[in-house]
């Protein structure tokens, strides 16, 4: 794809073609006008109403002469620009900005105004599309060098005028010959962002939830005969008690065919002379593409779409992927798949399933979504076989189009869903996902696991960005966004059951008690293993009843220096040798009695072959308590886990905030054959809750002194243009120097030492002591080598020194001697940000050496970093103790090695063409630190980046 920096002024910009979904979860096209879209305009005007005509032109205008639509057509993208939102390759809407001077005429660059004018066919207003259109044209706009919009708008117009002031740019209004003008400033403000963010937020849920919860079904590809995924399809939906409308749809069926299993079949979906809202489509590859145009010809919202034969297949199947996509774009559906498993909701106005699953979940309030059907399926079977049940549930397959992202959009504020699971095999838009994973973690749990973490490629199917940084290093940056991050779907559910039916855990103070001394000690090192605070275990040794583990278990549940408590439980052993039936429902009942007397604390069962007590749990789990006078046999009696949640709590109050799926009476006990599992379980739950007291107060991004932006623009701007590669330049020393320094971080000047005398002239010019540093690539940072004599004191010392380096590492053309200043003694640490294409920008430190590079001892944040992500990120890698006084040594200044830090942040979020920096060594001294060495990297800036416009991602 062309970038701006690449391209004459006049080739058609193909970057800003994009998808959107509309506030109604329809999607549309947005791309620039050309001379090939005569016939279209004519067409949309003619759809458009007199009143909206006389809103655009000010006057009756009832169609556009031969000159408008040249006019409206012929553009240089530079000075003069149009877009159209097209649906089904025809216009809805349009946009276009003319560049003025300040007189109001046409004008050209370094003219920064423009002057916007909308249109948008009577149809489609109340969509969202003249907002989606406000904010791509703006973003073209400052592309071209224009920084200011200027509209004038009829004062009885008020829908556009809303567009323009609630578009959250700075604006200045005023009334002038009968027409309200405003003035648009175009630079992006933490309120336009949030409204941009806001819509698209409302945008994208309502296109899942128009999946999830579609008022009529086709199920198209169901047989004749049974068997077959789609009549396989077409039975789960039936059997479900699906409350909507459903159709089988066969192209292949014998005109008197009228039903297939008592639902009407009909051979396409025009056939069938009603609204459909969702196609199940279960036909070969082949027939894809005609099934998707009669669905779109006929106003299907949506597509889930089984059939295989797509991007897992190679480069023939991804490019027939690619054009499902396009074809189901054009008609503003949404599409799950290919390749997908199906989709299931459960709530009781719906009760869909759309899937392969043969039972569905019973409900529930945690959503999973997933993008493997065999993992779909073992997830749905191990959370069925532990009674845990499901709100909604997602198998996306290739997801070509629905994402992770989209369904973290719906589950954000939907209120069936309290508890996140998500299965991942790659993440398309990594940026995006941290920043809608933090803002659902902040009010409910989001657990993660990946897989393919070691494979260095994606999944077949998946064409999105590999990372290069470590499995680890992606994990800690996903939690420090709150994601509880597992390794195994056994952790997955483990997590979810927890977070599902108990309070978040107010600390890491554990109380262990149980039947069995051993395995309440395997639980107690368990716990320290994870970093909880356990007391001894409380050993109610094999006699205990189950009124004893009751009394036990509400009394731990009352000490206030206990946040959760570790029941552990092995059979009773009877006289004659063998266990007494009923034990595990007698206990089962002891301990929901005694969590239901007692305050909200989090409590676990650890089980040895007890498995009547997980089944009794288990069966608590999945059926709430029937509301008085509720037949027994109503398949979703009234109850608190049925109404629709509450608000979520403030992210202040997570720690023993009340379980998303309590019923009244008592909260559904968790039950797990290992204490490994359940400790881990806990483990998550303590950290998450700790994260979401934490974030409470989230720090701040400081402004600092001495920031020149606009200098630092330029020079990048210069430094890219003399760059020959177009993957990139690395900044020659001096002017890395001159970067960094416009963002107040000062590197020590090195002078070259290509010979004995340079070297002295060069000591004498930065004062003695110095030092004396090879700077070959195979000896840099390399101390240990040899390569670096300090406190050089004076002439003396420095040639012996030379002259000892090159007798023993090489000539000087070699070893590239330079000498540098001494600078006070400290910590020698490394700082460095990079641009990952799987995670965005990254901030890194550690101490110089072996410590990170040896034992990878590195903490990363993501960019832009906070005051309190800095302060926690030098106090986590464990060699910390380093920077403040270990073993008597003095303590450096964390404060100024902070300050340096949240610099680096503020540098490489202002100017996204910086791809990488480093500062090594950064030597931190009691006061003060000195940056001794530094590189700096850039590379063009993409054309859009998550900051940019709403657009649907481009597989």
């Amino acid at each position: 794809m062309r970038t701006p920096s690449d391209q004459p002024e006049h080739v058609y910009p193909d970057h800003w073609e994009a998808d959107v979904v509309l506030r109604d979860g329809g999607t549309a096209r947005i791309r620039p006008i050309t001379t090939d879209d005569a016939e279209r305009l004519v067409s949309f005007y003619e759809q458009v109403s007199d009143e909206s005509k006389y809103y655009r032109f000010f006057a009756p205008y009832p169609r556009l002469s031969a000159k408008d639509v040249h006019r409206f057509t012929h553009h240089d993208y530079v000075d003069r620009v149009g877009l159209a939102a097209t649906v089904g390759g025809e216009f809805i809407a349009t946009v276009r900005y003319d560049r003025i001077n300040a007189q109001g005429m046409p004008a050209s660059a370094p003219a920064d105004e423009a002057e916007v004018a909308f249109l948008v066919q009577d149809a489609h207003q109340g969509r969202g599309v003249a907002s989606a259109l406000l904010e791509h044209i703006a973003a073209v706009a400052r592309e071209r060098g224009i920084r200011r919009f200027a509209a004038e708008v009829l004062p009885a117009n008020n829908k556009m005028i809303k567009v323009f002031t609630d578009a959250g740019y700075t604006q200045k209004r005023s009334f002038e010959d009968g027409a309200v003008r405003l003035h648009l400033d175009l630079e992006p403000t933490d309120r336009s962002l949030a409204v941009q963010r806001a819509r698209e937020q409302r945008a994208e849920a309502r296109s899942v939830q128009r999946l999830l919860a579609p008022g009529s079904v086709a199920v198209i590809g169901a047989g004749r005969t049974p068997g077959g995924v789609g009549r396989t399809v077409l039975r789960n939906l039936l059997d479900a008690g699906y409350t909507g409308r459903t159709y089988a749809v066969n192209r292949a069926l014998p005109e008197a065919t009228t039903s297939l299993d008592g639902v009407p079949a009909f051979r396409s979906v025009a056939d069938i002379g009603e609204p459909v809202d969702l196609a199940v489509v279960a036909v070969p590859a082949e027939r894809v593409p005609e099934v998707v145009a009669d669905c779109g010809e006929h106003d299907v919202q949506g597509l889930v779409v089984l059939s295989a034969g797509y991007a897992e297949q190679g480069a023939e199947g991804r490019a027939r992927q690619r054009e499902l996509v396009r074809q189901a774009r054009s008609y503003g559906m949404r599409i799950i798949g290919p390749n997908a498993f199906g989709i299931i909701n459960t709530a009781p106005g719906v009760r869909l399933n759309a899937s392969l699953a043969p039972h569905p979940p019973v409900p529930g309030r945690t959503g999973l979504f997933t993008q493997s059907g065999a993992i779909g399926i073992a997830l749905l079977s191990g959370l069925h076989r532990r009674g845990a049940g499901l709100s909604s549930f997602v198998s996306a397959g290739n997801r070509a189009d629905v994402s992770g992202n989209d369904i973290l959009q719906y589950w954000y504020d939907d209120p069936d869903t309290d508890v996140v699971l998500l299965y991942l095999e790659s993440i398309g838009n990594p940026r995006k996902f941290t920043r809608l994973a933090r803002r659902t973690a902040a009010v409910k749990p989001v657990v993660v696991v990946k897989g393919a973490r070691h494979s260095g490629s994606a999944p077949p199917g998946h064409a999105v960005p590999v990372t290069r940084i470590p499995h680890t290093t992606v994990s800690a940056l996903l939690r420090q966004a709150g994601v509880i991050r597992v390794d195994t779907v056994t952790e997955l559910v483990d997590a979810g059951l927890l977070l599902a039916g108990q309070p978040l855990p107010a600390g890491p103070r554990v109380a262990i008690l149980g039947n069995s001394e051993s395995l309440g000690l395997l639980t107690y090192d368990a716990c320290l293993t994870e970093g909880l605070r356990p007391r001894r275990p409380r050993d109610l040794t094999t006699a205990a009843t189950p009124h004893d583990f009751r009394t036990a278990l509400a009394e731990a549940l009352r000490d206030d220096a206990c946040d959760a408590v570790v029941v552990t439980a092995i059979p009773w052993v009877g006289e004659n040798g063998v266990t007494e039936p009923g034990d595990g429902e007698d206990l089962a009942e002891a301990l929901r009695a005694a969590t239901a007397e007692a305050p909200a604390k989090p409590v676990l069962v650890v089980h040895v072959e007890m498995g009547a007590l997980a089944d009794a749990l288990a069966a608590a789990t999945s059926t709430a308590p029937p509301t008085p006078g509720a037949a027994p046999e109503a398949p979703r009696p009234e109850s608190p886990s049925s109404a629709p949640a509450p608000a979520p709590a403030p992210a202040a109050e997570g720690a023993g905030a009340p379980g998303p799926g309590a019923p009244e009476g008592g909260y559904h006990i968790p039950a797990y054959p290992a204490a490994e599992r359940a400790v881990r379980a806990l483990a998550e739950a303590v950290r998450y809750g700790q994260w979401r007291r934490q974030i409470a107060d989230p720090g701040r991004v400081p402004e600092y002194e001495g920031i020149d932006e606009t200098g630092a623009a330029a020079q990048i701007e210069r430094a890219l243009a003399r760059g020959a590669d177009e993957r990139g330049v690395t900044l020659a020393p001096g002017d890395a120097r001159e970067l960094l320094g416009r963002y107040g971080i000062a590197v020590r000047p090195t002078l070259p030492a290509p010979t004995p005398d340079e070297a002295v002239r060069a000591a004498a010019g930065l004062g003695y002591p110095v030092a004396l540093k090879t700077t070959a690539p195979h000896l840099r940072h390399r101390p240990d080598l040899g390569g670096v004599r300090l406190d050089l004191a004076g002439e003396e010392q420095l040639r012996t020194a030379y002259a000892e380096l090159t007798e023993t590492l090489g000539k000087p053309e070699e070893l590239q001697p330079v000498v540098q200043a001494m600078v006070p003694r400290g910590v020698d640490t490394v700082v460095r940000a990079a641009i990952d294409p799987g995670v965005g920008a990254v901030l890194s430190f550690g101490l110089a050496g072996a410590p990170s590079e040896l034992l990878g001892d590195t903490a990363h944040r993501l960019v832009p970093a906070t005051d309190r992500d800095v302060a926690e990120q030098i106090r986590s890698i464990r060699t910390a103790p380093l920077l403040f006084g270990w073993r008597g040594s003095a303590p450096v200044d964390t404060a100024a090695l902070e300050e340096l830090l949240l610099r680096v942040s503020r540098l490489v979020d202002d100017h996204p063409e910086i791809v990488a920096v480093g500062l090594e060594p950064v030597v931190v001294a009691p006061r003060g630190l000195s940056v001794l060495g530094a590189t700096v990297r850039l590379a063009p800036a993409p054309a859009w980046t998550d900051l940019g416009p709403r657009r649907l991602p481009s597989y």
